[in-house]
């Protein structure tokens, strides 16, 4: 069996496992969503001004 050293350091490691196995879900269901939603939003408002300050060409009747 474990001695009690041992028993902590399993204690740690399933706790280090834990916490990663959340963080990873944090970020796929979350963060990164949120990151590219909001770098298409910024991608969307950049092309409507940039087309409100082109020109607009004449189109030959």
């Amino acid at each position: 069996m474990f001695d009690f050293q041992q028993y902590l350091g399993f204690l740690a490691f399933l706790t280090i496992l834990t916490i990663g196995f959340w963080l990873l879900i944090f970020l796929l269901t979350f963060v990164i969503p949120y990151w590219l939603g909001g770098t298409l939003m910024e991608y969307l408002k950049e092309r409507k001004e940039a087309r409100k300050a082109a020109p607009k060409e004449e189109i030959p009747h």
